[in-house]
């Protein structure tokens, strides 16, 4: 769908999982794509991974590469990740998952202590990627 007067496309994928609440998986403004918080949800069955933080980095990335590459571009194409973290000491596992799956220059991020993710996650992460 697109909004004519902001020049702004939802980009979606069945790659990812479906948005749980009023909100697109991604956005694209102006070769701009922001892309919505991401937690470990399997796409076909909508539950989540496991119960371990390398299990849910794994797939939160996963889910992030597929909106990316629905909107043109790639993990390589991200210019900043926000990371939310139930317990910071995974801090290590997000950056064991990074250095394996991006390549340098890497990207800006933000890492974020928080009380609760939707669905009991231990990890979401959202990004913002240029076309």
């Amino acid at each position: 769908m697109q909004n004519k007067s902001l020049s702004i496309n939802a980009i979606s994928t069945a790659a990812a999982p479906a948005a749980i609440g009023p909100y697109s998986q991604a956005v694209l403004h102006n070769q701009t794509v922001y892309i919505s918080g991401q937690i470990p949800l399997l796409p076909d069955t909508m539950e989540l991974v496991g119960n371990n933080i390398d299990d849910q980095v794994a797939q939160v990335f996963l889910n992030l590469s597929s909106i990316c590459e629905a909107a043109g571009g790639s993990l390589d194409s991200v210019l900043k990740f926000t990371v939310y973290l139930t317990n910071l000491e995974h801090f290590g596992a997000v950056n064991a998952a990074m250095e394996t799956i991006l390549s340098t220059p890497y990207p800006a991020r933000a890492a974020i202590g928080v009380s609760s993710l939707p669905r009991g996650a231990l990890v979401e992460i959202d990004a913002i990627m240029a076309l």
